[in-house]
């Protein structure tokens, strides 16, 4: 199962490289990333992981604390104009509100949703 972890970390030089290190010391291969600052001297990190058990544990066990934990739906899209276009007017027509999207390896969209459920009928 794909699991987006959203982290909160300093805004400060090498806190992302501590979760790289964290992760790959533990195995745990990060399929997508999301990292952004609000200025408030914190940055919010979403991470794609396929092993969010062990993801889990190697962070905690450094310290950093996942602020939330959710399954998501990965998509592969071609690398074009309107592809985005043509999977979120999908949701939109099924009234499905987006909570997080972001591109990851291999040209695909991760989505996390209000509803999953829905959101995988309304994709299928």
């Amino acid at each position: 199962m794909a699991t987006d972890l959203t982290l909160y970390l300093d805004d400060e030089p090498g806190e992302l490289a501590l979760i790289g290190d964290v992760l790959g010391k533990a195995g745990v291969n990060i399929a997508g990333l999301c990292a952004l600052t609000s200025g408030g001297g914190q940055a919010e990190v979403h991470i794609l992981v396929q092993d969010a058990t062990t993801a889990f544990e190697a962070l905690q066990g450094a310290g950093i604390k996942i602020a939330e934990e959710q399954e998501v739906i990965v998509l592969d899209i071609k690398d074009r104009p309107g592809a985005l276009g043509e999977v979120v007017h999908k949701l939109g027509a099924a009234k499905i509100n987006l909570e997080t999207a972001y591109l990851a390896t291999n040209t695909r969209l991760v989505l996390g949703a209000d509803n999953l459920a829905d959101a995988k009928a309304a994709l299928a």
